[in-house]
Parts: structure tokens; C-alpha cells; sequence
């Protein structure tokens, strides 16, 4: 057992990449490297990588994309796996098919094969960078969709236990951005897979009012509403693209706060022009659009502090420019952070997650570390 666990190091060692740089691999464009980087194409290789981590008490990070994520400059320790496990399979059902998709597979390239077979259920979710296992942990969304409507199960390798899970939809404990994959056991699971169901004919949903502006949705197809997200999406420098200096982001740099009514209602009152957009949730709480805040604190679209500012398209996205650092970065946010609380006693949490750094201090890294 002993010889055959030293072939499986040596195997492993023999394609790790030490110093990889992490920037290039990252839609923000910003921070320093892996100490040790892996690209896993198989469940056996990520088990085998922990294994080799583990024994070396190494911490661990995956690689799903990077769209949604700052790196520090210094970079970061131990490993990362980046999930490159590729692969996808259709089951029909009645009216419904179930679709899975290994973690690695890109996933609007996954959006645009179900949306062109006419599925119905991620045609919302067009145009989001990533990959496919990334898209459970944060519960991504837009447009009246997320996951959590279509995702059946998936399917991870538990650290803990050191053995492949099924977890089901409900196990995921989905909320607004979240689960609990970036919660209660944030680091513990690796997803090797996602099962989605979808209507095998049916009608798409939008709620979005820019994007029923474009869309007759009474009488759209999925394709038909796939196009007019990616038309939006595009305007805003939201799809990600190496030429769009606009889209070296991280997309929507933080989420839509969740308060009170009665808070969200003095908000609004303190506005003499253009109420802020409110969305009323169950239990006595709404949701306020974060960019309307973020614009009357003061930053308005393409503001700009050195290398780094707000996207002239979309007031959400923070932009690096040119030799920007994550320091810019992660200062610049706390700066938009600390102008929204005081204007309007409402706290900004950041949506992305940040690698290299130790504590966070209200969702971002601490002052101290970025200088």
C-alpha cells in the first residue's frame, strides 16, 4: 500500500507547476501565483492531489474559471486544483430531462447546447464566465433564474471523509448568492459534477425590466431569450472577452443588500429623484439594487482612482486597468464599502472570494494587508 501511495505522489509531482502564475487565469487579470498548482482532468486525479496535500498539510483551493475571484498580489499558498474534468450526459424523463455536466466543463458552452436542443431552465443564465462546478457553491443567477431551481443533485468529493458524495438539491442549502459550499463547509467539498432538470418544451421566464424591453417573453423561445441575454450582458461588458477592456472584472463586485422594509422604505425617501429599486421578499425583507446605492455615495460609471475604477457600462463592475494590482483593487472596494455605509447606513458585502489573504473584515481583506 505504502509503495503504491509513493507511485501515486510521484505521478502527481511529476505535473504540478510550482510558482504558476495566477493572473492570466483569472477574468480580473490581478495577483500573484500558486505555490503549487494541479490541473485535475479526472475524480481520481482530484482525490490523488488532496491526498498529496494533505500529506503535506497543505491548503487547498480549486480553480473553477476564475471569474470570481480576486488573488493577492503575494499569491497564494499550498495547492490549487484547477477542474478541468470534462464531460456530459442527457437523460429524457416524461416532460423533463436531467442533464449532467462534469465540474469542468465551461458553462455557457453547457447553456448554449440544452438552450439549442430547446430545454428550458438555464436560458437566464447565458453569458456568465465559469465553469460548471463552480455555479452550486455561489448559487449563481440573473435574470429570474439560478441554479437552485434546476440542480436535482451533485456529486463531490468530501475531504472530510475522503470519499465521493451525492448531495441533493436540498442538502445544498441554496440561498441568494450562497450555500453551503461557501458557507458552513466552506474548503470541505470539491464538485466533480452537476445533475440539472429541465423542461423538455416550455416557455422562458424573465422578470428583468431591461430585459423585457427586448424580448416579447409572452411569446419568446428559449433561444430567443438566450440572444436577448447575451445582448444585454454584452452592452454591459458583463460576457467576458480579452478584447472589452471593460469586462477584466470580476462582474458584479457585490451583492444586492438584503434589509428591513421599513429600512429600504427611509432609503428611498431620502432620494427627491428616482426612487432606489426595491424588491420585496417573504418575511418583511426587500432587496435594494447595490449599484443604485453605489452611484448617489458617489460613484458614478467609469470613476476612476488610478488603475482602477467602475465600468462605464455597469456601475456594479469594478475594472482593473492596465498594471493594476489586487491591493488596487481590494482598496478601491473598500473605498465604494465605506462611501455606500455612510451615506446610507447599509452594509455591501462583496461577491467574490479572495485567495492569499487571512482574515476579512467586512467581506474584505483587511486593511492592514493591502497597504
Amino acid at each position: 500500500m505504502q509503495r503504491a501511495m509513493n507511485q501515486e505522489n510521484c505521478a502527481i509531482e511529476r505535473r504540478l507547476v510550482v510558482h504558476q502564475p495566477l493572473a492570466p487565469l483569472t477574468t480580473l487579470g490581478v495577483g500573484g501565483g500558486a505555490q503549487y498548482y494541479f490541473l485535475a482532468e479526472t475524480a481520481e486525479d482530484v482525490a490523488a492531489a488532496c491526498g498529496w496535500a494533505n500529506q503535506r498539510q497543505l491548503p487547498i483551493r480549486i480553480l473553477s474559471g476564475g471569474s470570481n475571484l480576486v488573488v493577492s498580489d503575494a499569491g497564494v499558498p499550498g495547492l490549487i486544483i484547477d477542474m478541468q474534468l470534462r464531460g456530459m450526459s442527457v437523460e429524457c424523463n416524461g416532460s423533463f430531462v436531467f442533464v449532467k455536466a462534469a465540474a469542468g466543463e465551461i458553462w455557457d458552452e453547457l447553456v448554449a447546447r440544452v438552450v439549442e436542443c430547446g430545454y428550458c431552465g438555464l436560458e437566464g443564465l447565458s453569458g456568465i464566465p465559469g465553469r460548471v462546478g463552480a455555479t452550486p457553491i455561489q448559487n449563481v443567477g440573473a435574470y429570474g433564474q439560478d441554479v437552485a431551481q434546476s440542480i436535482v443533485c451533485l456529486e463531490a468529493y468530501d475531504q472530510l471523509e475522503n470519499a465521493v458524495v451525492t448531495i441533493t438539491n436540498q442538502q445544498c442549502e441554496f440561498d441568494y448568492r450562497t450555500s453551503r459550499f461557501r458557507a458552513k463547509d466552506r474548503g470541505r467539498f470539491i464538485i466533480l459534477s452537476v445533475s440539472f432538470r429541465l423542461a423538455l418544451e416550455g416557455a422562458p421566464r424573465a422578470s428583468h425590466a431591461e430585459l423585457m424591453q427586448r424580448l416579447d417573453i409572452d411569446n419568446a423561445t428559449v433561444q430567443q431569450m438566450r440572444n436577448a441575454v447575451l445582448a444585454l450582458r454584452r452592452s454591459k461588458s458583463m460576457v467576458f472577452d480579452r478584447v472589452d477592456p471593460w469586462s477584466r472584472s470580476c462582474g458584479s463586485f457585490f451583492l444586492n443588500p438584503i434589509v428591513p422594509a421599513v429600512v429600504a422604505e427611509a432609503i428611498q425617501s431620502q432620494t427627491a429623484t428616482r426612487q432606489a429599486p426595491l424588491y420585496p421578499l417573504a418575511g418583511g425583507m426587500t432587496k435594494i439594487a447595490a449599484a443604485w446605492l453605489i452611484e448617489r455615495a458617489g460613484f458614478s460609471r467609469g470613476h476612476r482612482e488610478g488603475a482602477v475604477g467602475l465600468s462605464e457600462k455597469h456601475s456594479l463592475a469594478i475594472v482593473a486597468h492596465g498594471q493594476a494590482t489586487a491591493r488596487d483593487v481590494c482598496r478601491f472596494a473598500r473605498r465604494i464599502q465605506a462611501a455606500v455605509m455612510e451615506r446610507f447606513n447599509v452594509e455591501l458585502l462583496p461577491e467574490p472570494v479572495f485567495w492569499g489573504y487571512g482574515a476579512l473584515h467586512r467581506g474584505l481583506p483587511d486593511p492592514d494587508e493591502m497597504g
